[in-house]
């Protein structure tokens, strides 16, 4: 996989959760990455992965760690005010999730991404904000949060797409499909989606509107090659299905 970060070789926090949670997973998924030198060994990074299982962040956090980065996520603020579960979250510099698009919270995106410029850390983002509802699996209408980060610092927006963890933990199954053991799951990392040129439009939502559709086009590309079929032409998009964030048919 290369150098490993100097974020990878210093103890740290993860250290500890690595030794548990790898050798784990390592008989539940054969993972194969493609495409690990493009993300950056140091520095500030967005990562931005399709998501369609809830199992799918233990296969992007594994794979990121073993390219040599430590896998931080943005979770829900609500997260960081419970005991212990909290000290953890902060302890291993996760993100706080803005739920809103108040001037609050367009204040929080700019110090979250000076922080992680500042601390040369990257975060993965989901930028569906929850499991794809697209009946096949294909990334939906994405949200704007990763690319927010993203052009407040110029750091450099990188698609990943993995598919094979269906078989492990389907869409809102419960439980695991443990058997046969180590079941392929294939992980590919993009080059960045270059929004250069929005930067100085990041305060407008044709702009972020814009920056998003390049991303989730980037994601969906990565997912056609794993598939190694074409994604539909229209992206699917909950609202116009009367679905809510639970995936749930609205009344």
């Amino acid at each position: 996989m290369g150098a490993r970060s100097p974020e990878r070789t210093r103890p740290s926090v993860f250290w500890p959760l690595a030794a548990l949670v790898v050798p784990l997973l390592g008989l539940i998924a054969k993972i194969r990455i493609t495409g690990a030198e493009k993300l950056p060994r140091e520095g500030a990074f967005v990562l931005a992965p399709n998501h369609y299982s809830e199992f799918d962040p233990l296969i992007v956090a594994a794979a990121v760690w073993r390219i040599g980065r430590a896998p931080r996520f943005m979770a829900k603020e609500s997260l960081f005010r419970v005991p212990v579960l909290g000290w953890f979250l902060h302890r291993t510099g996760m993100i706080p999730v803005a739920r809103t698009s108040s001037a609050s919270s367009a204040k929080q995106t700019m110090k979250q991404s000076a922080e992680l410029v500042e601390h040369g850390r990257g975060v993965i983002v989901y930028p569906e904000g929850t499991l794809t509802r697209d009946p096949e699996l294909w990334p939906m209408r994405g949200k704007s949060g990763a690319v927010r980060l993203a052009l407040a610092d110029g750091i450099p927006l990188i698609p990943m797409a993995q598919w094979g963890t269906q078989e492990i933990m389907g869409r809102y199954q419960k439980g695991l499909s443990l058997w046969p053991l180590r079941k392929p799951v294939e992980v590919i990392i993009g080059d960045p989606v270059d929004v250069s040129d929005l930067r100085g439009r990041a305060g407008e939502p044709a702009a972020l509107n814009e920056a998003t559709s390049r991303l989730m086009n980037a994601i969906t590309a990565l997912l056609e090659q794993l598939r190694d079929e074409k994604a539909p032409t229209e992206r699917w998009n909950p609202a116009t299905h009367g679905q809510n964030e639970t995936g749930r048919l609205d009344s």
